[in-house]
């Protein structure tokens, strides 16, 4: 038996935060456009534009088959028993059709109720992420439940969120990752939890140019996310690669970039790790277009056939979320 879940969302989608700043009208034309391109879904980042409870639903209903997944929502921004009702929801009038990945840190507070239902505390990530997804199943449901459930994914770096990951939802959803990550995640969560890696790229067969964006996009955050910053220290790296200007290894590790042989090559190399979807994060020098021209031409070099890999797991991974 097959996994539909997994068969919906292809082995390649799109990431990409550049939906937040533009109009609604224009963002329905954009996904209609992408799942007419092939992609297999539509991940969308939350920074501080529209909430991505709305982005969802706008996508969707923009959409008839893809799948549309938060990457991520922050669980910083939003109570647990509000985020179920929202995802009860969008299951529901979208069935099979999104993904929630749940990310981010709550810090401060500490644990209390509403109305009767417990709201977790905040403090270190794991423990919270725990009490998140606890306090998410524990929220009341009245009226229709959404059938199938929808799916669920942590935005998972370390070993031990790997593992929760692995226990308490579908999968992981790791962002700003090379390809030695997604081996050792493979390796962690096991055969059956879903594996979805965000894969940063940039289309430019000019080398100095493309590495000038991708050099700014590594800066950014190893200067700015600690937790980014730590990861790429757990898998080898050194300091003199996070300090100051980002080195070039850490910059090829993170960023794919070229024409798109070299995105191709990178997006099977993935998949030859373990991943079981890659989404691209298409880099340009202006981070608020929407890149199109880029998924066009992504789209007809990776998506037809689809990049091949080495898949030596069982067949049938079906799990829960």
């Amino acid at each position: 038996m097959t996994d539909d879940a997994r068969n919906a969302l292809g082995r390649v989608g799109v990431w990409t935060l550049a939906y937040e700043g533009q109009p609604a009208g224009r963002v329905r034309e954009s996904a209609a456009e992408l799942e007419e391109l092939g992609y297999g879904a539509i991940w969308h980042g939350e920074a501080f534009g529209r909430d991505t409870v709305g982005q969802a639903w706008l996508l969707l209903s923009a959409t008839r088959r893809i799948t549309v997944a938060s990457g991520i929502a922050n669980i910083a921004f939003r109570d647990p028993i509000a985020m179920a009702g929202a995802t009860r929801t969008l299951g529901e009038a979208f069935p099979g059709r999104y993904l929630l990945g749940l990310g981010g840190h709550r810090v401060d507070d500490t644990a209390h109720e509403v109305d009767g239902y417990p709201v977790p505390a905040r403090g270190r990530a794991l423990a919270t992420m725990r009490s998140y997804l606890s306090a998410m199943d524990a929220a009341p449901a009245h009226g229709p439940v959404p059938d199938p459930a929808p799916r669920r994914v942590l935005a998972a770096l370390g070993p031990k969120m790997l593992r929760l990951a692995a226990e308490r939802t579908w999968g992981a959803h790791p962002y700003f990752v090379p390809v030695e990550h997604t081996a050792r995640a493979r390796a962690i969560m096991g055969p059956d939890a879903f594996l979805g890696v965000e894969q940063a790229v940039v289309l430019d067969t000019d080398p100095g140019r493309a590495r000038e964006v991708a050099e700014a996009h590594v800066a950014g955050y190893v200067a700015m996310a600690p937790h980014q910053r730590a990861n790429i220290l757990r898998l080898g790296f050194g300091e003199e690669d996070v300090t100051g200007r980002p080195s070039r290894r850490l910059v090829d590790a993170i960023v794919a970039y070229g024409g798109t042989e070299a995105i191709h090559r990178r997006v099977r190399e993935h998949l030859d790790a373990g991943a079981d979807h890659v989404c691209l994060q298409v880099l340009s020098a202006d981070p608020a277009a929407l890149p199109e021209r880029e998924w066009r031409e992504l789209a007809d070099a990776l998506l037809s056939p689809a990049p091949p890999r080495d898949d030596r797991r069982p067949a049938d991974r079906r799990r829960p979320n």
